[in-house]
């Protein structure tokens, strides 16, 4: 199954290599990405093709890995989570997945990554309030054994760029 394989799941092989990206699927990418709710008949009739012929790209797409999957875009503030930080993380040495998972775990993660320079790992949060993140920083993050330090900086005000109708 596509997403077993996707999400690297048991039993399945490596990923194969993949299939190089035409006009139409780049445009369908696009599509997507502004409204992840359009209806195949609206991507058919946007990119020029028919409707068996974007069904069969989309699903193309999806069992590459290209499109991981379909999500709604949050305004975290309306959602109850008020309180935005990036965290960045220096981490033991060879400690990567073991983190990723225990912070995956986290109440209000939306965004981890793996980085170069200065700290390994740059977090994404959201939380109800400062207590809350307070919380969640001193009390769960800094109990990780592997992380050995922390840095939080405070999101005053945040902007998605490349996913809203004016904006493709």
């Amino acid at each position: 199954m596509a997403a077993e394989r996707m999400a690297g799941g048991p039993g399945t092989g490596p990923t194969p290599p993949p299939r190089p990206l035409d006009a139409v699927d780049q445009d369908i990418l696009r599509i997507l990405r502004t409204d992840g709710r359009a209806s195949i008949r609206a991507v058919a009739e946007q990119v020029h093709v028919s409707r068996a012929n974007a069904y069969a790209r989309i699903n193309r797409l999806v069992e590459d890995g290209v499109i991981r999957g379909f999500s709604a875009r949050i305004d975290h503030e309306r959602a109850g989570q008020g309180a935005s930080a990036y965290i960045t993380l220096k981490i033991v040495q060879n400690s990567w997945r073991t983190v990723r998972e225990e912070l995956q775990a986290l109440p209000g993660a939306t965004h981890i990554a793996l980085v170069s320079g200065d700290f390994d790992v740059l977090l994404l949060v959201h939380t109800p309030d400062n207590r809350a993140l307070r919380e969640l920083v001193l009390t769960r993050i800094q109990a990780i054994p592997e992380v050995l330090s922390t840095r939080t900086l405070l999101v005053f005000e945040e902007t998605e760029l490349g996913h809203g109708r004016d904006n493709p």
